[in-house]
């Protein structure tokens, strides 16, 4: 089910192993401001327990995550 939310800017983490999606992801969350929404793509498994506990260890939302193709999605509001 493709994810077709708004969002504020977009990191492709495809092929990359753990830990490296999740280290991405965290940059790329300093950069925006609170309350903008990161899209994150990833072929990586391990990302989708990774990304869940980033956002409740960070107190962020984790709005939608799922499948486009053979990449995971994720959308996370920054807190």
């Amino acid at each position: 089910m493709p994810i077709d939310s708004p969002f504020d800017k977009e990191i492709d983490a495809s092929g990359l192993a753990c830990p490296m999606p999740i280290v991405k992801t965290k940059k790329a969350l300093a950069g925006l401001s609170s309350g903008q929404v990161l899209r994150i793509l990833s072929t990586d498994p391990g990302s989708v327990p990774d990304m869940a506990a980033l956002a409740e260890q960070g107190g962020h939302a984790l709005l939608e995550s799922g499948r486009a193709g053979d990449a995971f999605v994720f959308l996370l509001r920054k807190a």
